[in-house]
Parts: C-alpha cells; structure tokens; sequence
C-alpha cells in the first residue's frame, strides 16, 4: 500500500503542478492584460484548488504510512528526515491554505483585476512555497 500510495503522490504532483502553474500564469495574463473574469478563467483556478488539495488528502494518507514521515518525525538533525517528516508537509499546508483563501476571496470581489490580482498574489505565494519545499532529490 505504501508503494502505491508514495508514486501516486509523487505523480499527481506533476498534475498538480502544471495546472498550478497554468492557473498563476493566466492570472498574470488576465491582470496585465486588463481582460474580463469569465468561467474559464475560474475553472482554470477551481481545477488548481481540485488538484492541489487531492495532492494535499494523498499526502496526509502518506505522511501517516511512510517510514519518512510522522515515523521520523523527531529526527531533526538528519536534513532528509527534516524534510519530509516537517518542513515539506508544514510549508505544503500553509502554501494551500494560501491557494484556499485566494479562491474564497475572489468569490466576494467585483472587478475582474481585483479577481486576477487575488488568484496572483495567493496562488503565486503558495506555488513558490510549493517549489520551495519539494524534495527533489527523491522526485527527480
């Protein structure tokens, strides 16, 4: 179950990534190109939120089955089990919760650039908190 559950986490993460990334960029395009808000625009950012908290639930499952995780979780001094069993799930969950209230805040705005600069400014944060906690040197 673990196996399964690791390369599950660590594929999604491409998914959920790359429409992250399509959603941090279209809100860029949008707010400097002073475009209108449609339903494309907010599927785009409500596919990111579906994808990037799918990542966050197998992520819980895993960070309680995997010998990296709670299991090394007072290990402080190894870097690696740092990584893993703290900094990456703490970082990953604050980073989400900042891509959860973009997506609320928008919900009570008007304009469709005060629309696009909330999708930029929380999806932006919680995708360089993202890029920033990844263990690469497992995931590549």
């Amino acid at each position: 179950m673990y196996d399964f559950i690791q390369k599950f986490h660590s594929g999604w993460a491409y998914l959920a990534l790359l429409v992250l990334v399509v959603a941090v960029v279209n809100s860029f395009i949008g707010m400097f190109s002073k475009k209108d808000f449609t339903s494309k625009d907010r599927k785009i950012a409500l596919f990111a939120l579906i994808a990037i908290h799918i990542q966050l639930l197998v992520g819980i499952i895993l960070y309680f089955v995997s010998p990296l995780g709670f299991a090394s979780f007072g290990q402080m001094a190894d870097k690696a089990l740092r990584l893993t069993s703290l900094e990456h799930p703490l970082i990953n969950i604050v980073a989400i919760a900042l891509i959860t209230i973009g997506w609320s805040k928008h919900k009570k705005l008007l304009t469709s650039e005060s629309k696009f600069k909330t999708f930029s400014i929380f999806y932006g944060l919680g995708l360089v908190l993202i890029l920033s906690r990844i263990p690469w040197n497992m995931w590549l």
